[in-house]
């Protein structure tokens, strides 16, 4: 089954690794309900196991996740939904949209939604905006109009990066290299110089990985999750490259730098259906003076292109694209690269029951600040704990 779903996704225009079969299974283990929709020949289908179809016959899909807001009482039936980087079909084909997005909203009012949640790769431009690069995409733009026409709105709660910066990785080592700029270069080629190696981790380096995570989380200001959610998600996607070897199947890896065998610097990476993704970076600060993070994504970019890849996606850009914004420093480390900003749609919610999302809305940032306030407190204590084990 885990072949079939990713199989049928695999096909469809802009697969992501957030809509496999893995990724559902990630987040059932958290309280979410994976639902599997299918548009074929045979018409919209909704199922909780994967569907019987051929990849051919499917020409649109999501993978949609489920969560109860509450478990009992008169409100037990509300429930929120969100497809995480989807669905997938070509958005610009208008009828097939309109089904979709029909299909959708009916089905969200059948299951006493609160809301939808879609976030899917339509482009609304590419390029540095505000500068000569950038381009802007109307098929992107068609279907944000659309959906503004039909009422939905735009989510005051971006779960995923709206923006992100990708490289071409599908081509020589020496075109890749071209592409970076010249202070860039000199630091992917400073690393070795100086002693920086890289490897492939393994399972055994996971609690390495958490730790370094959580000083990073803590050092950077954000907010990361229990151990063992990392741990359910290296293992379904690393269990997924043993069973497939398919290039184009589902595949994670963690790679390593270190200094005189001490890692000082990681990234955990995630490949699917062409496409490679930066998504869990973590760093020392000892020896950062030898550039270990440039070297890092240099050996990320030949790893993704000797999987079968052509884009490998960094993973985040400014919500702004000015020194305002946190992330234009790590913005402007991804740019160095050789990458390409490509911004997208974002969140956008469907909202059949606007009592229920406006105190929704209202009560759950308080919630998260609580538990982002709780989960920092949690981290410092496991790194406090894990020092005074050693």
């Amino acid at each position: 089954m885990t072949n079939q779903w990713n199989s049928i996704i695999a096909q469809l225009p802009n697969p992501h690794f957030l809509q496999t079969y893995e990724w559902g299974q990630v987040k059932a283990n958290y309280g979410w309900e994976p639902i599997y929709l299918t548009w074929s020949e045979a018409g919209f289908s909704a199922q909780t196991e994967v569907p019987g179809l051929t990849p051919a016959s499917v020409k649109a899909a999501a993978l949609l996740l489920r969560k109860k807001v509450l478990s009992r009482g008169f409100a037990a039936r509300l429930c929120i939904l969100y497809a995480p980087k989807g669905p997938l079909l070509d958005w610009s084909d208008e009828p097939l949209r309109k089904q979709v997005l029909d299909d959708l909203q009916k089905f969200a009012r059948q299951q006493g939604a609160i809301f939808l949640k879609l976030d899917p790769d339509v482009v609304l431009g590419t390029g540095l905006p505000g500068t000569e690069t950038d381009i802007t995409e109307p098929g992107g733009e068609a279907v944000r109009a659309d959906l503004s026409r039909r009422g939905w709105r735009y989510s005051d709660e971006q779960i995923q990066f709206k923006n992100t910066v990708m490289l071409e990785v599908g081509t020589s080592e020496e075109e890749m290299l071209a592409r970076m700029k010249q202070k860039t270069r000199y630091n992917v080629r400073l690393g070795p110089k100086k002693g920086v190696t890289v490897r492939v981790g393994t399972e055994a380096d996971w609690p390495l990985l958490y730790k370094m995570y959580a000083e990073t989380s803590l050092r950077d200001g954000f907010v990361i999750r229990d151990e063992n959610y990392y741990r359910t998600v290296w293992h379904l996607f690393d269990q997924a490259a043993v069973e497939n070897q398919k290039s184009k199947m589902p595949f994670a890896e963690p790679l390593i730098a270190e200094v005189a065998g001490e890692a000082v610097a990681a990234v955990f990476l995630f490949a699917f259906a062409g496409r490679a993704y930066y998504v869990y970076g973590m760093s020392r600060e000892k020896h950062r003076e030898l550039m270990p993070n440039y070297l890092l994504q240099w050996e990320a970019m030949k790893w993704a292109g000797a999987r079968g890849c052509s884009v490998y996606d960094l993973w985040g850009a400014p919500d702004v694209f000015d020194e305002s914004d946190s992330m234009w420093g790590v913005f402007r480390f991804k740019e160095g690269l050789g990458g390409r900003v490509v911004c997208t749609l974002g969140a956008w919610d469907f909202v059949p029951n606007a009592l229920w999302y406006g105190l929704y809305t209202q009560v759950m940032p308080r919630v998260l600040d609580m538990m982002r306030t709780a989960g920092r407190s949690r981290t410092k204590q496991g790194i406090h704990e894990g020092r005074e084990k050693h």
